[in-house]
Formats: structure tokens, sequence, C-alpha cells
């Protein structure tokens, strides 16, 4: 086993748990969008019921102030939204290249000493490091399912799917990984499917 192999398998880690965060930021934006939809319709519905009490041209106001409080919600949830995947993207790359960074530096190390000591380290960590990223694979999922979930039938929600490069040599642990997690890592606009 080499060091590329665990450079592979934390770089995914990284990646899943990035997208895991980026799926829990669309639920948060798509759950906003679906509580400011609901609460307009409820607005519309009640102004409508007290359409005998008051003016229509009070009832309009009423429903034009409420539009215009919803956009503006709407818009910072979007805008918040928009910030926290910028972060997301910006920490996993930073990660990865630090992962990149201490890489390059073992193999200073290695060369510098003339031992491959820290092959043995890259060994025992591999097969728990495989794990976690198993489990993190899993959670990514889930995170996709709940913002489909929350989303509903009739939604189109932005759904973070994990990166997987393939190494020159895949390991037998990934090849169990779910097919989801093969698309690519940018955000893809899917028609949510209800559960």
């Amino acid at each position: 086993m080499s060091t590329k192999n665990l450079t592979a398998v934390t770089n995914e880690l990284i990646e899943s748990y990035g997208n895991t965060a980026k799926n829990v930021i669309n639920a948060y934006r798509v759950g906003n969008e679906r509580a400011v939809d609901f609460v307009s319709k409820g607005f519309v519905t009640a102004v409508e019921k007290a359409g005998a009490n008051i003016s229509v041209e009070l009832q309009d106001k009423a429903v034009s102030a409420q539009k215009s409080i919803a956009s503006l919600y709407s818009k910072g949830v979007e805008v918040t939204s928009e910030g926290a995947d910028s972060a997301v993207n910006k920490v996993v790359e930073l990660a990865v290249k630090s992962i990149e960074q201490v890489v390059a530096n073992t193999a200073r190390l290695e060369k510098a000493l003339g031992a491959n000591t820290l092959n043995a380290l890259v060994d025992a960590a591999l097969p728990a490091a495989e794990a976690v990223s198993k489990v993190a694979a899993k959670l990514e999922a889930k995170s996709g399912d709940l913002v489909n979930n929350i989303a509903g039938s009739k939604a189109k929600v932005k759904v973070a799917t994990v990166k997987r490069a393939a190494p020159k040599k895949a390991p037998a642990a990934r090849k169990a990984a779910p097919k989801a997690a093969a698309k690519p890592a940018k955000k893809v606009e899917a028609e949510a499917v209800a559960a």
C-alpha cells in the first residue's frame, strides 16, 4: 500500500464531508423556500376569508406587502446559502491542498532519511481511513435524500454529489461505494423525487 492510496482515500473523505455540508445547506435553502411558500399561501387564504370585512384595495396592499417581505426573506436565504456554499468549497480546497503538502513533505523526509518507516504508518492507517470514508459516503447519500424529502415532489433542488477521482489502482473497498457517489462534485440541477 502506498501514500497515494491513503491520500486518495483522505481526499475522498474530505470531499464527501464537503458535499454533505452542501446538502445540509441545500436542505436549509429548500426548507425555507417551502416555508415561505406555505406562509404566503396561508396569508392569501386568510385575506380572502376576511374579504367581506376589508376593502379590495386593503386586501391588495396586504398581499403585496406580504409578497415583498417573502421576497426579501427568500433573497436573504439565497445569499446566506451561497455564502455558506462558497465557504465549504474553500475549506475543502484548502484541506485537499494541505494533504498534498503533507504528502510532499513526507516524501522529502523519507528521501532525506533514506527510510520508509512512514509506509508502515500508512499501511496501518489505510483500513481505518477506508472505513471512515464508507461511513461518510453513506452520510452524504442520506443528506442528499434529506434535501429531496424536504423539497417535495415538484421542487427543483441543487443536490451536491460526491466527486470521485479514480486512483491508479482502486482499492477493493472503493468498489462497494454507492453508484450515486460516482457523479461529479459540481452542483447538479435535479428534479426532486418524493419519498
